[in-house]
């Protein structure tokens, strides 16, 4: 792999470029490029211009750049997690149906809840998440299952950093954030309320995989209307038919990071 001057292979600078980019501002100009990405602005345009001629960003009729078509095929044609999100979806769908409100499912990526699917109605309650988009994971429901079932290495590192709760209902100290913690892996589900928006709920349960690792958190948003607890049950029984279709001879359980 060629190298920098500065020993930094021109593959890491593309990566670096392809990070810029985020689900709030899916197109920058090269300058922003080069600036969020810590390249000097000729730098930033020659990898952007070999992307772009690998159709992995693409410019748009006024010179920004954005994530190309290209770029998204791969990814999606590589993904682990495709197996995950197709043995879900059906019960997605049957939840969504139930609830009316937003139905996730996230995996668990570094520090962050990564969603890999989001259902929605227009006259839902609001909802900051979205496909492809991150969380901190002591933020949001589904974000505590997730860390509650992770390695005890990762749940020290992010009791050990800076908790910056979005609203006043988040957790503000590391022996709070820990007694929930244990709580979702006593009752199996987190049920948050106003942790992300003063008017929402987030509950969320485990999905495991064949061999009973915690793969995915299947969640849904409501109003914070005291009434997300009893969705618990709910959410459980279709966590279960996902794991139970994971565990088909046709499916291959995802493994996420």
């Amino acid at each position: 792999m060629a190298r920098t001057p500065t020993g930094e292979s021109v593959l890491a600078r593309a990566v670096r470029v392809l990070d810029a980019f985020t689900a709030d501002e899916p197109t920058l100009t090269v300058g922003e490029v080069a600036r969020r990405s810590g390249l000097h602005v000729a730098t930033a345009s020659r990898i952007v211009g070999e992307l772009v001629a690998h159709g992995l960003l693409e410019r748009t009729p006024d010179r920004r750049v954005r994530v190309g078509v290209r770029l998204w095929e791969l990814g999606a044609r590589a993904s682990p997690t495709l197996t995950l999100r197709d043995a879900a979806m059906p019960f997605l769908e049957d939840v969504h149906a139930v609830v009316g409100h937003h139905v996730q499912l996230g995996v668990l990526d570094g520090t962050d809840v990564l969603f890999l699917e989001r259902l929605t109605a227009r006259d839902a309650v609001v909802n900051f998440s979205r496909i492809a988009g991150r969380l901190p994971l002591p933020t949001s429901s589904s974000g505590l299952v997730l860390l509650a079932h992770a390695p005890h290495e990762l749940q020290e590192q992010v009791l050990a950093a800076p908790l910056r709760p979005i609203t006043p209902a988040g957790f503000r100290s590391p022996a709070v954030l820990r007694a929930a913690l244990a709580e979702v892996r006593r009752g199996h589900a987190a049920v948050l309320d106003g942790h992300q928006h003063e008017d929402a709920t987030g509950v969320a349960v485990p999905v495991r995989d064949g061999g009973g690792r915690v793969v995915a958190s299947l969640s849904v948003i409501v109003p914070n209307d005291g009434r997300g607890p009893a969705l618990v049950p709910l959410l459980l029984a279709s966590a279960l038919g996902i794991s139970r279709a994971l565990r088909r001879p046709t499916a291959d359980p995802a493994r996420p990071g």
